[in-house]
């Protein structure tokens, strides 16, 4: 017979991202619908090895939901990645009273609790991150928000190189995937994006479509680079040494990760957590939550760490096309 889950803990872990807020509050709610306590640990993995924990009620999330961040701090462990760490963190688990721990935050965090369901605590992940690079998942909570926050930003930098007739370089998070680079620079109409997972030809990728787009009448372009491609910096010295043009160079950093979660992001947040919890006080838990097809469904830890998420390379096509790279050339009078 299933043990009957009392009490619950919920982390974030890794790099924030807009949402986080929204699944934490999904997570406490539906847990006190299940008749279950839930206990906020702070600053994700970290936490439970210092028994850093604060119990929380409907009330104590009431008003986190339009919050970017997370109210649970965030932290990288490294005391987590040893057994010694490990195996306190299970000491405060059992101290604690949890039957288990849903965890939020990308693929470090969904790899840590893995380590601890194979010590014995039952685990279920909820990903969230704006790199959108979880394998077992469409979607990742904060990668819309995110985009939109680069959209904005590299619409405001259009501005100004279109006043200045000028290059714009803009550097994009995204670790060693293209997802925000690939999706933000379709959006923006971007002369070239360069993505991690198209090997990088820069005459072709970048050079080339510079001079076409000149030659079809542009007097400004904007290039999109992820930050796993390289420096947008170096990037930007190369393009300035080949065709003469200098390019300003914008790094956008952080900025990314912050600000109020949109409509999709709370929306994706709130069914993840809901269903997290659903799936925990069921008996299944070692697994992730994630969307297929707009379905919420749930992949075993081991099998998600496994898999690969693909770019979808006919996108980068899409920009090829629709982006101006052909020389308007007008025939000569007879």
């Amino acid at each position: 017979m299933e043990k009957k889950m009392k009490r619950i803990g919920v982390l974030t872990s890794g790099g924030d991202s807009p949402g986080m807020n929204a699944a934490v509050r999904a997570v406490v709610r539906t847990a006190i619908a299940n008749g279950m306590q839930c206990i906020g640990i702070r600053r994700g993995w970290q936490g439970l090895i210092t028994s850093d924990f604060v119990p929380l009620d409907a009330a104590s999330v009431g008003h986190i939901l339009s919050r970017g961040g997370t109210i649970l701090y965030t932290a990288r462990s490294e005391d987590f990645m040893t057994e010694k760490g490990r195996l306190k963190a299970v000491s405060t688990c059992k101290m604690l009273g949890l039957d288990g721990i849903v965890a939020i935050g990308g693929d470090g965090t969904f790899r840590g609790a893995l380590e601890l369901s194979r010590l014995g605590i039952p685990t279920v992940g909820v990903p969230a991150t704006i790199d959108n690079d979880i394998g077992c998942t469409n979607y990742t909570i904060g990668f819309d928000t995110a985009c939109n926050t680069a959209i904005e930003c590299i619409d405001r930098l259009r501005d100004t190189m279109q006043s200045h007739e000028r290059c714009s370089v803009v550097e994009v998070m995204g670790r060693n995937a293209g997802f925000l680079a690939l999706y933000v620079g379709i959006a923006v109409g971007a002369t070239a994006v360069l993505v991690p997972e198209r090997e990088l030809d820069l005459e072709r990728d970048v050079i080339e479509r510079i001079r076409n787009a000149r030659l079809a009448g542009s007097t400004h372009f904007m290039i999109v680079v992820a930050e796993g491609v390289g420096s947008a910096v170096e990037i930007g010295k190369q393009i300035q040494e080949r065709i003469g043009i200098s390019p300003r160079v914008t790094v956008l950093g952080h900025i990314q990760r912050g600000g109020s979660p949109n409509a999709r992001d709370r929306e994706t947040a709130t069914r993840m957590g809901y269903f997290a919890v659903k799936a925990m006080a069921e008996g299944r838990t070692n697994c992730i939550i994630g969307t297929r097809g707009g379905d919420i469904v749930e992949t075993p830890i081991e099998e998600a760490l496994a898999m690969k998420k693909h770019l979808q390379m006919d996108r980068y096509q899409v920009l090829e096309t629709v982006s101006v790279t052909t020389p308007a050339f007008t025939m000569p009078a007879r």
